[in-house]
């Protein structure tokens, strides 16, 4: 691989301007294709066979109303609202029903006047049962006397007819009593029928009063009629809706403001697709720093930073293009570009390190730097260099790559993506970086070339390795000690989707979520939906009843607030419920609640000969992360494997993978518990703009596990080969990892400080999702870079000494050699000053 790459340097450095222009025309084709053809990005998180979208799809087909996606307008007044802000918000509402995709918008003040109603209903009919009881009793009351007097009348005529047969008044005395009785037995039936009217109106008052109950605490208007929650409801998923109809939204409620009225909309309704805000900006600026303090001219730190834009530019222009054809999800672009700028920073500043370490040999040997010794240098450092780039980036590629066996579309998406604009981004070092270098020419000679040549002996690296592996045993307990310590709170790792409180503070998404949570309660930002489906179709004057009957199940469970009924299907065998939680949707007991819905209490029902279906966004979040959390360690093991299978083939050893996927361990267990201690526990919550502690976003371990060790790999292999290049070059086994640890630790230790800086800056992204894969990142890769490989890795191996690089006869026979050290170049002298070009062509 190393005379390969040697080639293709050479013949990069030779025809400098060609290459250029073909990756400039590279990039101009896939700019003009993205203009011609780009469409927006999607949130949609697609999970085939998901429990939640069978359920909403079974809803769509008996509910139509409810089945589409629902976005929330938060409206708010100080004072309450005046008759002219209420005309302003029925005209804003008439014109929002008029957008794509949008069927109707719920008027949070004429549903609230309905609630209250059917509250005054219930009281008014409670009033009326009692009134109708207190009825009933009198007239029963009245029978009984009735009762009486005719058994008065009967003793009076039985004795009369004894003692005075004759009497005058007898007959009128027995019609009289006729006509009595007649009026008891009138009174007899109408108390009868009285009483089925009273046992009807009471059990129809019942279950209203029992079903009102139930969302007794629902409300679209505050008590205090400040805050109003208005619904929009579309005809499609939240997530199949294209985000420029639904800024339509946001756009058409602007003459809102104009009437005094604050509008915020839901996370929902204003998605944030954008790159490249100051946070980036200073996370780019700061590796520009450090490129500039490593190689000391602008013109050298510049190249670096043109080789990552070029390779990024190149692949995510390629991908907005594609869109057209492929939905591509919102973070993907966001993480092939955190991932090309770092790693293509760092390709290139290995390849451009080498190429000025050899220019200042050259010097230093008293030649001239010539273009001809240039040509040749820039050749040794791709095939040196460049090896170590192309393992490296495999490495990151099958990280990224092996999350096919997630079975997500979304994160397969992501990671191919990613792994697209690696791949890219080295073709671009191993091509363009050469070019440049070539026209670079003599600029890429250090200022004080025998000082960037000669033998460091005083050096922090030299002083640095060397206390590690004098005291190796320290050193290794330190690191872990550390490592385990950081890596405790990821014992309480919790995963779901950010919401609305995971916003920024200024957001309108965020002001969103906390004014319903303020005025509604926090459930109200992520009811769940339940449908309750029976197998004949339940008759109408039984169907306040069964709602009644199934609603009260529903509200056993643990953590529910309120369970209002809101549809029910033509042929009346499905009804559907809003379950409103007690907290917010990313709240643990939410998330005990769902377990609850599809388990105790779908049983209860079943056995009722009720199906009972649990979906809503929330229950979608719960089963993403669950998903995920199941297909993490095939993943682990599927990466750790083919990375294992690769490092042996490159360090011709058993023990150097093993201590490397070791450190890789640590590495991750540590980032997972600062992300933990930040965003799900909140702590220094204000400097990562942290409001509402939550569950970690569900795609960030997955994510982090295969990005990190990509890295942590790169650094093993660069750190690592030049310990191994120093060890086949005859040198003792702990000194080959002293010299080999002095030789490449300066240029890992920027490597890492520009990942770094670049990984730091999307922590402050705009995007909510990309802020804790940067900051497990930035930390992931500071501690790999510090802590694993430059201390943790010299101690062991220093330890070790020969047996480190042990490796079975037969083993070694069976792997391929990809000649990393560059042995095959070794033979290849610089070229002399007679006959160069022809040297160059029998080299090429």
């Amino acid at each position: 691989m190393a005379s390969l790459l040697y080639r293709l340097g050479l013949g990069a450095a030779r025809r400098p301007i060609a290459v250029l222009i073909t990756w400039l025309l590279l990039l101009g084709a896939v700019a003009t294709a993205m203009v011609s053809f780009q469409r927006p990005l999607t949130n949609e998180f697609e999970l085939p066979d998901s429990e939640f979208a069978a359920v909403l799809d079974d809803l769509g087909d008996q509910i139509p109303e409810i089945a589409g996606g629902t976005g929330t307008v938060v409206l708010h007044s100080e004072g309450g609202f005046t008759p002219a802000q209420r005309r302003a918000i029925d005209d804003t509402m008439a014109t929002w029903r008029t957008l794509p995709h949008v069927t109707d918008t719920v008027d949070p003040f004429e549903t609230q006047e309905q609630l209250d109603r059917s509250a005054q209903q219930v009281a008014d009919g409670g009033k009326q049962l009692a009134q109708g009881r207190a009825e009933y009793e009198d007239g029963a009351h009245q029978l009984l006397r009735l009762e009486w007097l005719i058994g008065e009348g009967r003793r009076d005529i039985a004795r009369l007819q004894r003692t005075d047969p004759g009497n005058a008044t007898l007959p009128a005395r027995v019609s009289g009593q006729a006509d009595l009785e007649e009026r008891y037995a009138d009174g007899q039936r109408q108390l009868a029928d009285a009483r089925a009217q009273l046992d009807a109106g009471a059990e129809k008052y019942d279950d209203g009063a029992r079903l009102r109950a139930l969302g007794d605490g629902v409300r679209l208007v505050s008590e205090d009629g400040t805050t109003a929650l208005v619904q929009v409801r579309f005809d499609a998923g939240m997530q199949e809706i294209s985000p420029d109809d639904l800024a339509l939204v946001p756009e058409a409620g602007e003459q809102l403001a104009d009437a005094g009225v604050d509008v915020d909309y839901g996370q929902e309704l204003v998605l944030t697709t954008e790159v490249g805000g100051i946070g980036e900006v200073i996370g780019v600026a700061v590796a520009a720093v450090v490129l500039l303090v490593m190689l000391g001219s602008f013109v050298m730190a510049g190249l670096p930073l043109a080789i990552a834009f070029t390779g990024v530019g190149v692949s995510l222009v390629g991908a907005m293009a594609l869109t057209h054809w492929l939905d591509i999800q919102q973070l993907a672009p966001v993480l092939g570009a955190m991932l090309g700028l770092a790693v293509g920073i760092d390709y290139a500043l290995f390849i451009v390190n080498r190429h000025r370490r050899q220019l200042a040999d050259v010097v230093r040997s008293g030649d001239e730097a010539n273009r001809d010794e240039i040509r040749h240098s820039i050749g040794l450092a791709t095939g040196t260099a460049g090896t170590a780039v192309v393992v490296a980036g495999a490495t990151v590629v099958i990280a990224l790559a092996a999350l096919l066996v997630s079975g997500i579309p979304t994160l397969i998406q992501m990671g191919l993506l990613a792994a697209a604009t690696v791949t890219v981004t080295v073709l671009v070092a191993l091509t363009l970086t050469p070019a440049l270098l070539s026209l670079a020419g003599t600029r890429a000679v250090p200022r004080n070339a025998a000082k960037a040549s000669a033998p460091h002996r005083d050096g922090w690296p030299e002083k640095w390795v060397d206390a590690v592996t004098r005291r190796a045993p320290a050193a290794i307990a330190a690191v872990v000690v550390v490592m385990a310590t950081l890596a405790l709170p990821a014992l309480s790792l919790r995963l779901g989707l950010p919401d609305g409180g995971s916003e920024s503070k200024d957001s309108t998404a965020f002001r969103a979520y906390e004014r319903v949570a303020d005025a509604f309660g926090p459930g109200a930002n992520g009811p769940i939906l339940v449908s309750a489906g029976v197998d004949e179709p339940i008759a109408q004057a039984d169907l306040v009843g069964e709602q009644a009957r199934i609603g009260e199940v529903i509200a056993t469970a643990d953590g529910v607030s309120d369970v209002l009924p809101i549809g029910v299907s033509e042929d009346r065998r499905t009804v559907a419920f809003q379950v409103v939680s007690q907290e917010g949707p990313s709240a643990e007991t939410t998330v005990e609640l769902v377990h609850q819905l599809r388990g105790t209490v779908s049983d209860e029902l079943a056995d009722e000969g009720v199906e009972v279906g649990v979906t809503g966004q929330a229950v979608a979040n719960i089963e993403v992360s669950e998903r995920l959390a199941g297909a993490l360690p095939l993943y682990i093991a599927l990466v750790i494997g083919l990375s294992l299978v690769l490092l042996t083939i490159v360090f011709r050893s058993v023990l150097v993978p093993v201590l490397a996927t070791a450190g890789f361990l640590l590495s991750v267990g540590a980032s997972f518990g600062v992300v933990v201690a930040v965003y799900q526990w909140g702590w220094l919550g204000g400097v990562f703009d942290v409001h509402n502690p939550s569950a970690v976003m569900s795609f960030m371990p997955t994510l982090l596990i295969g990005i990190l060790f990509g890295l942590a790999m790169d650094y093993q292999m660069f750190l690592v080969s030049g310990m191994r290049e120093s060890y086949v070059h005859g040198q003792r086994a702990r000194e080959a990892v002293r010299s080999g640890f002095a030789s490449g630790a300066r240029v890992v230790a920027a490597a890492a400080l520009i990942m770094v800086a670049v990984f730091s800056g999307f922590v402050f992204s705009h995007m909510t999702m990309a802020r804790p894969i940067g900051l497990g990142l930035a930390v992931g890769v500071l501690l790999d870079a510090f802590l694993v490989r430059m201390t943790l890795t010299p101690a062991v191996m220093s330890l070790l000494g020969d047996r480190i690089w042990w490796m079975p006869v037969w083993l070694d026979r069976l792997l391929p050699h990809l000649d990393v050290e560059g042995s095959a170049l070794v033979d290849k002298q610089r070229p002399s000053r007679v006959g160069a070009e022809e040297r160059e062509d029998a080299l090429v």
